[in-house]
């Protein structure tokens, strides 16, 4: 039996009023009810916080809604993702740290409402957003299944993120979007070219009108467009991963040639990456758990 994962993105709007949470379960149950043996749902970036965009300073309020990892927010999420009993990861919310720094914070609650992962965007959108920057790229695994990278919205416009992820073993990488501008075009290059140059799936989702721009987007390990929502309208995008294509096209390469993960021997010359202050060591390019 191959490895399949079968996915739902919601291109939803941002969520507004009393209760996100429970509007959030509720969009959750009905894409449930709607989709066969579907594994994991996934919302935009801040998808709780629709409010936030009708606020005299948008930055402020989202700060003013920040609460820890162990808040009431994340424990409302948990209990929906247990009795969805599903994976589900419900974008990313405003995540109250240590000393008062607020983060975009993305969470990931497997199907008994365990919090198994946590990713602070590490590459806020500045100068607009006001976010802390998290230092650390998160994966996660689904057991049996693969393993999934995490990323938020601007963080697919650096290849550092993808890459790293795609270092940590990653299969798929799952991009949550808040854009609201016409660079959601770009975005959607992106999406393709970070499969391509790490050959892992890129499921890219991003809000729908009249915030958000739209254009979710699923790529395969080559390139290739396997989802696709291109206008700004409400919708879900359901895809069925073959994670084992991961797999085949690095053994064979993008399409048949490329293997850019077996680009290293253990006696070639260390790289140095000066705009790191750091070197590619031929010995640790493959990605981890990689033959």
């Amino acid at each position: 039996m191959g490895r399949t994962l079968s996915v739902a993105l919601a291109q939803y709007p941002p969520i507004t009023g009393a209760d996100p949470v429970g509007q959030l379960h509720a969009q959750a149950a009905k894409i449930q009810r709607e989709s066969t043996d579907l594994e994991l749902v996934v919302f935009p970036e801040i998808h709780l916080c629709g409010d936030c965009d009708i606020a005299a300073d948008s930055n402020e309020w989202l700060r003013s809604a920040a609460e820890p990892l162990g808040g009431p927010r994340v424990r409302a999420l948990g209990e929906a993702a247990r009795a969805l009993e599903m994976w589900l990861i419900p974008g990313s919310v405003p995540e109250l740290g240590d000393g008062g720094h607020v983060y975009n914070t993305q969470v990931v609650f497997d199907p008994s409402g365990n919090l198994v992962a946590s990713y602070r965007k590490v590459f806020p959108w500045r100068p607009y957003e006001a976010w802390s920057s998290g230092h650390e790229f998160t994966v996660f695994d689904i057991s049996g299944t693969g393993r999934a990278g995490l990323s938020i919205c601007y963080d697919a416009w650096f290849p550092e993120s993808t890459r790293s992820v795609a270092w940590l073993g990653a299969d798929f990488v799952v991009n949550v979007v808040k854009t609201i501008g016409v660079d959601r075009k770009q975005e959607r290059v992106l999406a393709q070219a970070n499969a391509i140059v790490n050959q892992v799936f890129m499921l890219s989702v991003n809000c729908a009108g009249p915030i958000g721009a739209g254009g979710s987007i699923v790529c395969d390990p080559e390139g290739t467009v396997i989802g696709d929502l291109p206008t700004a309208e409400p919708g879900v995008l359901l895809v069925d991963l073959d994670l084992d294509a991961v797999t085949r096209v690095r053994e064979v390469g993008t399409e048949g040639f490329n293997r850019m993960w077996s680009q290293m021997t253990p006696d070639d010359p260390v790289i140095d990456l000066p705009i790191y202050q750091g070197r590619i060591d031929p010995t640790r390019w493959q990605p981890r758990g990689a033959s």
